[in-house]
Parts: structure tokens; sequence; C-alpha cells
């Protein structure tokens, strides 16, 4: 009897430990996901209505499909092309809100084209952006939307000022930093580009 005892109290022991060493991996990966896609881990459990795990399944995912991309290099040439279109496009914004938002969307996606992301499908190319550039992909995000006219002229302002980090990420060709979960100011200076500005905006709404 003693000795079922002493089994029964064993195996309860082992089953304890097991579930609670389960719970820590589980919490581990948790964490780590946090710490690697910051806000944008923000994003995806509100988007699965705060199912911590469904999101931390979504992301996982994402970085199992696009974790070992490799960004391509640009040449000086096509480096200085993009920069000046994107400088256009910020100049055109001030008489053109939604035409400048929709352009600079089209660029950014051919620019992270050219750098070896997925370009078929916004969605599929924003899940690989938010593994290597977890940070800046918010305004990018923002930017599709206002693109289709669900946005007011501030909105676009700020979809386009929060893109240009993730332009200049990618143009530049930064080293996509994981751990980074905080995004950079617009230009890395702490202001926005002047064809941006609060004052040159014509009006808050379309």
């Amino acid at each position: 009897m003693l000795t079922i005892v002493i089994i029964a109290v064993i195996v309860i022991a082992a089953v304890a430990v097991l579930v609670v060493g389960r719970g820590r991996i589980r919490d581990g990966g948790g964490r780590g996901l946090k710490h690697r896609f910051g806000p944008e881990y923000d994003h995806a459990v509100a988007d699965h209505d705060g199912d911590t795990k469904a999101a931390e399944r979504e992301l996982g995912e994402r970085v199992k499909q696009h974790g070992s991309l490799t960004e391509q290099p640009l040449s000086p040439a096509t480096r200085a092309q993009y920069t000046a279109q994107w400088a256009g496009v910020q100049e055109q914004f001030v008489d053109s809100p939604h035409k400048a938002v929709t352009e600079a969307e089209a660029l950014l996606a051919h620019l992270a084209k050219d750098r070896g992301f997925p370009g078929e499908q916004f969605e599929e190319q924003f899940a690989a952006l938010s593994v290597h550039h977890a940070a800046q992909v918010h305004g990018y995000r923002s930017m599709h939307t206002a693109a289709r006219g669900q946005s007011g002229t501030e909105e676009m302002r700020e979809a386009m000022v929060e893109a240009r980090s993730l332009f200049e990420a990618l143009v530049t060709e930064q080293r996509a930093d994981p751990d980074q979960d905080t995004p950079r100011t617009p230009d890395d200076r702490g202001h926005a580009p002047w064809a941006l500005n609060r004052r040159h905006a014509k009006g808050s709404s379309t």
C-alpha cells in the first residue's frame, strides 16, 4: 500500500513539473515575440480579439515563413532615384493628399519588393516586413488604409510621416533590428518633412 502511495506521489509530481515547464516555455516564447514585434504584437492580439495564443501563432508563423529572408542591396543610382521620387510625392501632398498617399504606398511597395520582400499581395509583404522592420511597419498599414479613401487629411499626413521611417530603413539599407521595439522619429532628427508639417495641410478631413 505504501509503495502505491509513493508511486502516485511521484507521478503527480512529475506531471506538475511537466505542466510548469511547458508553461514557462510558452511564456518565454510569448515574451520573445512581444519583444521582437513590439507594437505589432499588441496589434495582432487586438486583431484576434484578445486571444494571445492565436496572435502568437500568427506571429510565429510570420517568423517561420519570412525570418530567413535576406534583404537585397540597392545600387547607388537606384537608391538616389527612390529618394528623389519620395521627395516628389511628399511635395504633392500639399495640393493632393490622397494622390500623394496612393503614390507613396505604391512606391514603398516597389521599394520593398526590390529589397527582396514578396510584393504580390499587401498582406504577405506586410507580414514579411513586420518580421524584419517591426518598429516601422505601422505607417505602411496606415498608408494602405488611407490610400483606399478611408482616412481624413490629417490621418493621411500622419500615415505619410510614419511610413517615412520604413522608407528610410529600406532605402538606406539600414540593418534590420528585431530587438528594436520603438519607432524612430520621422527623420531621426525629431521633425517631419517640410511638405507634411501641420501648417501645410489643407484642412483636417477629405
